[in-house]
């Protein structure tokens, strides 16, 4: 049956480009699609974030090709990937580029499909789980719930140059959703938390730090906007992480599946004491 899903699957294609998220960490989440692609390729650009055990279902003779950005670290220009990637199918490559999350949350991929239209390259993205979802949920964190939210913002903590983005209305931003998803935002997570505190949202409200998500590493630290910083060192909270804020961080008391499995007692009402969302 599994051997007759592939077979429907479409080819990797020699000169082609296939861009394709890895997910979070975990590589159970991995889709059909990218196991389907990491069989074909000849050569996988893998990023930093991958995890090794994802690169192990490649075949034997596959080149591997780390072309990892982490973020306070020597890593490739972004201009030198993408044109990497161009080379490499001109020489008749079958290429994987693999990403971790999906290549088009926060994750470059735009910039360089872009790159391979504009050199006339074929190629097909491949979408995969980002740890804005996956990687909470793998902390026992629904971005959305009933009795919290119906709705979700997801912003970056950093642009291009690494500085805060300057284009984020704050004041829209801290107003729109009341569940905010962080990506990269350990850097600047002082000044963003001083922003939205300052845009309305309370001091007081939820807020977790889940690093290496859906990994055996993954960990998670639940405090408050108002001590984020302070949490985030006096705990040594250590990137790659995600963060998010909002009352659905309260449900991770009854929802932290992977503790449970490990014996912890789970809460059956986290909102039992607090007041609930803002959701009819």
């Amino acid at each position: 049956m599994t051997d007759h899903i592939f077979e429907q699957l479409p080819e990797l294609e020699h000169g082609h480009v296939w861009l394709v998220g890895a997910g979070p960490g975990d590589p159970g989440l991995l889709t059909l699609l990218a196991a389907h692609a990491l069989k074909q390729a000849d050569v996988v650009v893998y990023d930093a974030l991958v995890d090794r055990a994802c690169l192990a279902l490649a075949k034997p003779d596959v080149v591997l090709e780390l072309a990892g950005k982490r973020g306070g670290k020597p890593s490739a220009k972004q201009q030198d990937i993408s044109m990497r990637l161009v080379e490499l199918a001109r020489e008749g490559k079958r290429v994987l580029r693999l990403k971790g999350g999906d290549p088009f949350v926060f994750g470059r991929g735009g910039e360089e499909a872009l790159t391979l239209v504009e050199h006339g390259i074929p190629f097909r993205i491949v979408p995969g789980v980002t740890a804005g979802i996956g990687g909470l949920a793998y902390a026992g964190i629904p971005v959305t719930h009933r009795d919290a939210n119906y709705a979700v913002t997801f912003l970056t903590g950093h642009d291009a140059t690494g500085s805060m983005p300057e284009e984020i209305d704050w004041q829209a931003i801290a107003k729109g959703a009341p569940v905010i998803v962080m990506y990269m935002a350990m850097k600047h997570i002082g000044a963003i938390s001083q922003q939205l505190m300052a845009a309305g949202r309370s001091k007081d409200e939820p807020l977790a730090f889940v690093c290496d998500a859906s990994t055996t590493k993954q960990r998670v630290v639940e405090t408050t906007l108002g001590e984020a910083e302070t949490a985030m060192r006096d705990q040594s909270i250590q990137p790659p992480a995600i963060v998010v804020v909002g009352e659905v961080v309260r449900l991770r008391a009854s929802l932290d599946w992977l503790g449970a499995l490990s014996g912890r007692v789970l809460q059956t009402d986290p909102f039992a004491s607090h007041q609930q969302g803002a959701c009819p």
